[in-house]
């Protein structure tokens, strides 16, 4: 088991390929770089780790740290564990696609797709004040974004179930 922050070594080559992997998928989902950090080094840790251990093997200062922990969180990506003798929280990667997919969908995605609709109607209310051949195109395109939301909202429950089965 982790002996605390005086086992702390440098990233090995493997542990900073497997980081610069998820650091990758952080950035292609537009979330900070020290998610994909700490995702990776947990993902890739034999025992589970607590914000000092990722802070100092990574050499993140602790607000970005904590941050990204947060964010882990929230979208199921982490757990915590107990160690036995230690008040630190400690933490494992969950390695199920499909929570990891769900809970990014439910804290990322599903509050843009619900608001979507609310902001559709509030361009139609303001489309309403607009006169001439040009409010007759923007309704085409309102319609338009109307069909994509309504198509993403049925859309996203049947991605997670592919993913994860």
């Amino acid at each position: 088991m982790n002996g605390g922050i005086g086992t702390i070594r440098e990233l090995s080559e493997l542990e900073g390929e497997v980081i610069a992997l998820f650091v990758r998928m952080a950035d292609v989902l537009n979330l900070p770089r020290s998610v994909g950090e700490i995702y990776g080094i947990l993902f890739v840790s034999t025992d589970p780790l607590c914000l000092d251990d990722c802070r100092i093997r990574l050499n993140i200062s602790k607000g970005s740290t904590s941050q990204g922990l947060k964010i882990l969180r929230s979208f199921g990506a982490i757990r915590t564990v107990y160690i036995p003798g230690d008040r630190k929280d400690y933490y494992v990667a969950e390695t199920s696609l499909r929570k990891i997919a769900s809970g990014f969908a439910s804290e990322q995605i599903q509050p843009h797709v619900a608001s979507g609709a609310e902001r559709i109607d509030r361009i139609r209310e303001l489309l309403g004040q607009q006169d001439g051949e040009v409010c007759e195109e923007l309704l085409e395109k309102v319609d338009l974004l109307e069909n994509w939301q309504r198509r993403a909202g049925k859309a996203l429950p049947l991605i997670l179930k592919l993913i994860g089965g």
